[in-house]
């Protein structure tokens, strides 16, 4: 049996009532920031409970934009997360602004504990990542955010739907930043991104900075970039975004199966499950003994597990400039050595989640 990591084959094999409604649109040339683009902001906005989204070209321009709208300039200090996907540093660094660091915990986002200690005249914002479809411990970090005065963007390109206590990820802070790429829970078929906010303002600038500039056709308010989310893809995201809750709903299921089962092997540490946490897992991570070993033999039996990811972003070539050396941040160098992401999205069957199962079982037990 083979198990593959990209569902989208399935998610979009079948489909002929999407194919008439880009059919539909395509005859009506409303191609830049149309009506579907509309329809689909004003749904997002609806389900995520915010009274406002913005359709962006991807998430790491909901994340730039975002700080963007608030004034954050070169020179300026975001925190962030050590252990993030590289888009949420590039956001920061694309505007001059310099990434200072936290570590995680076992829920993969940052330990909101040792933010504090980090801010200082410098800091104008905080960027928590809800990585994995976990979310950062926000109760703690928004009463820190008002403590000192900062701005929350919050990265939920993975976490459409989590909650901490019924609230859901992306209306916490000023803004929430959500991916629409291919592997997203909801994707539009290609790169994508939207933004949330409750804030007229911030909208209102938000607007302007992802078109040009451009109050209209012929008069540019301010300096923007060219960053729309193309209305082709939000007929893809209409299609899809109804579905969303049952999608969510059938990964917690996939994942709860998985943990139960898991858990039974004694080399598998399963990460901490918050009650009053809703995870929605765009990420199925664990942690196993003898993780290398364990990869290379589950990508043998044909089980398309994934490491997200081997190397921290702090250690990254790229962010060497930041001064960073192996050992600042413990526990994201320390996860490195043993999560190991499994398929669990919304389209696996029983029999390939068995499969997953037995195949770890019958690694740990010759080993």
């Amino acid at each position: 049996m083979k198990v593959r990591y990209s569902y989208l084959s399935q998610q979009f094999g079948n489909c002929p009532d999407l194919w008439a409604s880009l059919k539909k649109f395509v005859s009506t040339g409303d191609f830049t920031l149309g009506k579907p683009l509309k329809k689909f902001e004003k749904n997002f906005a609806k389900i995520i409970g915010t009274k406002y989204a913005i359709g962006v070209n991807s998430g790491t321009d909901a994340i730039k934009l975002s700080l963007k709208a608030l004034g954050i300039k070169q020179g300026d200090e975001v925190i962030t997360a050590a252990n993030t996907f590289v888009a949420t540093v590039g956001a920061i660094t694309e505007l001059g602004a310099k990434p200072i660091f936290i570590d995680c915990d076992d829920t993969f986002c940052m330990d909101v504990n040792l933010i504090e200690k980090k801010i200082n005249k410098k800091t104008k914002a905080i960027v928590p990542v809800h990585f994995t479809g976990y979310m950062t411990y926000m109760p703690k970090l928004m009463k820190l955010a008002k403590k000192y005065k900062l701005p929350v963007v919050e990265d939920a390109c993975q976490s459409i739907l989590a909650n901490i206590n019924n609230k859901n990820a992306g209306t916490w802070g000023i803004t929430g930043a959500f991916s629409l790429h291919p592997l997203k829970n909801i994707n539009v078929w290609s790169d994508g991104g939207i933004i949330t906010t409750n804030n007229k303002k911030i909208y209102n600038q938000l607007l302007l900075l992802r078109n040009h500039g451009l109050i209209d056709r012929d008069t540019v308010g301010i300096c923007g970039y060219n960053s729309r989310l193309d209305t082709f893809q939000a007929v893809v995201g209409n299609w899809l975004l109804p579905k969303a809750k049952d999608i969510s709903n059938q990964r917690i299921k996939n994942a709860n199966y998985l943990d139960k089962e898991l858990e039974k092997i004694s080399e598998i540490t399963i990460p901490p499950r918050p009650k009053n946490f809703r995870i929605v897992y765009h990420l199925y991570i664990v942690f196993a003994e003898k993780r290398d070993k364990l990869y290379q033999y589950c990508l043998k039996n044909k089980i398309e597990a994934k490491i997200h990811y081997p190397t921290p972003i702090y250690r990254q070539k790229a962010y060497k400039f930041l001064g960073h050396k192996k050992g600042d941040f413990k526990v994201s160098d320390e996860h490195t050595k043993k999560i190991i992401s499994f398929p669990c999205d919304q389209h696996l069957s029983k029999k390939e989640l068995n499969y997953i199962i037995n195949t770890l079982k019958k690694f740990y037990k010759k080993k």
